[in-house]
Order: C-alpha cells, then sequence, then structure tokens
C-alpha cells in the first residue's frame, strides 16, 4: 500500500500543472525603455514604488558572456501592503517585492508581466495573507490592464 501512494505521489508530480502565475499585456505602440517609464507611472499610482531593477540582458551579458534580449526585472513594492503581509507572517519577505518583467521580443513588440501574488500565497496556510495578496492582485492587474 505504501509503495503504491508513492507511485500516485511521484506520478502527480510529474503531471504538468498549469498555473496562471502572472497577467501580462503585449504593447504594440511602446519602445522599450516606454513601457519601463509607463509601468513605473501606473505602478505609482496604484501606491507601488520600484526597489529593484534587474537589468537581465546586461547580467547575463557581464556575468556569462552571452546574448539576451531587453528584459528588465523591477522589484515593485507598496510599502502598506508589505507592513500588512510582514505582520500577518513574518517570512513572507522571502517572497517579496511584487516582480513586474518587460521584455522586448524579437518583433520589436513589448511586453509587460506581473506575478499573480495570489499564486505565490498558496504554499502558505494563512488567510489573512490571501486576503492581503487578492488586494495586491487586483492593483496589479489594474496596472497592468492600464498600460
Amino acid at each position: 500500500m505504501v509503495d503504491q501512494e508513492a507511485t500516485e505521489i511521484e506520478n502527480n508530480i510529474k503531471k504538468p500543472f498549469k498555473m496562471n502565475y502572472y497577467y501580462n499585456k503585449v504593447l504594440k505602440d511602446n519602445s522599450f525603455d516606454e513601457a519601463i517609464e509607463r509601468v513605473t507611472d501606473e505602478l505609482k499610482k496604484e501606491g507601488f514604488g520600484v526597489l529593484t531593477e534587474i537589468d537581465v540582458k546586461e547580467t547575463l551579458k557581464k556575468k556569462l558572456d552571452v546574448d539576451f534580449r531587453r528584459y528588465r526585472i523591477l522589484g515593485a513594492c507598496n510599502p502598506s501592503f508589505a507592513y500588512k503581509a510582514l505582520q500577518a507572517e513574518g517570512k513572507i519577505g522571502v517572497m517579496l517585492p511584487c516582480n513586474v518583467v518587460v521584455e522586448e521580443h524579437e518583433t520589436g513588440e513589448v511586453e509587460v508581466s506581473a506575478v499573480d501574488p495570489t499564486a505565490s500565497m498558496q504554499a502558505i496556510s494563512n488567510k489573512e495573507l490571501g486576503d492581503i495578496a487578492m488586494e495586491i492582485k487586483s492593483k496589479l492587474q489594474i496596472v497592468v490592464d492600464k498600460l
């Protein structure tokens, strides 16, 4: 019986599971730099600041000497919600800030993707934190929708 349960668990782990863990939008009329500016402005309107900015293209060139498309990770934080989340779950800082990605495709189109914080919070059994994640989710959806 134990071997059968172990096999079932292993099979479930191997099954592809597609979870929507981000929201995205392709911007057809904006350059990469314009998209960064628009995203930053819309984040501010929803109470977020950009704490970190990682230029993946530059980092990969410097560290691995490989070419990569323009790809920037913005670490967005809404201080009020971060404070509430930290009060609800002391170790939640390992999942902060909320990442927003701006990337340029070969076609020249720029895509913006934002993390769905409710997907991240599914790993944590804390109703209060889930409620906070829902509020943040709605704000990040507004940001992406307004682009």
